[in-house]
């Protein structure tokens, strides 16, 4: 399998509609993806010394988070509307191979910096709510 770009790694927004249409968040030069689970342990006196965990259970998260210049497009712009009203809305992120994720994420950090010569950047994290699929 070759190498994939990640100029390809794109972070979209959901326009708010049942069925909703993904825009891609403009501008965005740096993301990150992380798959989280938690445990549950059910090691007991007959496991001879080996921890064992319970398969499928305790509780997975997903974490985005991204980094770029800002550009004023409309995604950015209902991206900070969610960051101001702590909403939770559809997020897709779409990989260069063709694969896809899909799931409801908080806006749960975003900042903005700039330079006095330089262009207006901004950082961003997101943390899923509920699951997120694979397409």
């Amino acid at each position: 399998m070759p190498a994939e770009k990640g100029s390809a790694f794109l972070l979209k927004i959901g326009d708010g509609a049942g069925s909703p249409s993904f825009a891609t968040i403009a501008g965005l030069r740096t993301t990150q993806l992380s798959i989280n689970g938690e445990a549950v342990n059910v090691t007991s006196k007959d496991s001879g010394g080996w921890r064992e965990l319970l398969s499928g259970a305790g509780v997975r998260s997903v974490s985005v988070s991204g980094a770029g210049i800002f550009t004023g497009s409309d995604a950015e712009k209902r991206l900070r509307g969610h960051a101001l009203g702590g909403l939770i809305d559809d997020y897709e992120l779409s990989f260069e191979s063709g694969e896809r994720m899909r799931g409801r994420f908080l806006v749960s950090r975003l900042d903005y910096a700039g330079d006095y010569n330089g262009e207006r950047n901004y950082t961003l994290s997101l943390e899923s709510s509920g699951a997120v699929a694979s397409l």
